[in-house]
């Protein structure tokens, strides 16, 4: 029996897992530990001090009955029903315009890409100073020009419409890439011929440009639904879950169960709950959707 001779030398085979041991090691410490860490807390009564106190499923029976967690699961649920599909056109309406040749391209991408970049801390504290009711610059200028104060920070509607605005504003660019990406893979032989059979931009756009960016638009979807649920910092700082508990979804839920109320193992329970949601919604979705493949049929 002859013997098998690699063609690899071995520093071919070892170098690639060298250059991913970083990305591992990262990914190790601070996800894979961290979560079991959080399944073994969820069977405790840990206030995140003292001693640690097994109550085996006793959390797990407990959330069940719990219509604070549930009540910011649905809110959670209604406004990703309301953002993403403005969080998928408008990107898309921009990602249509700076795929073209036009002047200043460039420009125009860094200027819509620049606030993706910016710490959702600050983009919560600077929207709460432009829509603020007393100190907001909206509300100084109306009152200037001889009108009634905006109650848009007090009120429900008012609240979760600066909160979609600031969302937008910095998740587009970001958005935007993406949409790009896929835009430039299509291939201009489809335009050409849709251009032959005398197709409109219309056509092009729905019969041609919205088929194709199927596995972009899936991508983008599961992503968005992920980011909603994961909602924290722009929220805590624009609008601290007010007013009353209109904007408190269900991260700033789990904050708070695990800090103000001091049931950290209470907490871990709900954040696996969470995330059994959340994985169940996007096999769900890959199952439906086929993982964003096309159907050629």
């Amino acid at each position: 029996m002859k013997k098998k001779i690699s063609i690899y030398p071995t520093e071919q085979k070892v170098f690639p897992y060298l250059l991913i041991l970083p990305n591992f090691l990262i990914f190790t410490i601070f996800i894979i530990i961290p979560f079991c860490y959080g399944i073994v807390m969820s069977f405790t009564n840990w206030k995140g001090i003292g001693a640690i106190n097994f109550t085996g499923i006793e959390n797990y029976i407990r959330i069940f009955s719990d219509s604070e967690y549930w009540d910011s699961i649905f809110r959670t649920l209604k406004y990703a029903l309301i953002y993403l599909p403005i969080a998928i056109i408008v990107p898309l309406f921009f990602a249509t315009q700076l795929v073209k040749k036009i002047r200043f391209r460039g420009i125009y991408r860094t200027l819509f890409f620049w606030p993706s970049m910016i710490s959702p801390i600050v983009i919560g504290i600077s929207f709460r100073f432009i829509f603020g009711n007393s100190t907001g610059c909206i509300n100084y200028l109306v009152q200037i020009l001889g009108f009634s104060k905006l109650n848009l920070m007090t009120s429900n509607a008012g609240a979760i419409f600066v909160l979609i605005l600031a969302s937008v504003w910095c998740g587009t660019g970001g958005t935007m890439i993406i949409f790009m990406s896929g835009l430039e893979n299509i291939s201009t032989v489809y335009y050409e011929a849709a251009e032959i059979d005398g197709a409109t931009s219309r056509k092009k756009f729905f019969y041609i440009t919205l088929p194709l960016l199927k596995p972009t638009m899936f991508l983008v979807f599961i992503t968005g639904i992920i980011t909603v649920f994961k909602t924290f910092a722009l929220t805590m700082q624009l609008t601290q879950g007010g007013p009353g508990d209109a904007t408190k979804y269900v991260v700033q839920n789990i904050y708070d169960t695990a800090f103000s109320k001091a049931q950290l193992g209470y907490a871990c329970t709900q954040s696996l709950i969470l995330t059994l949601i959340i994985a169940t919604f996007t096999v769900f979705q890959f199952k439906i959707n086929k993982g964003g493949a096309i159907n050629d049929n």
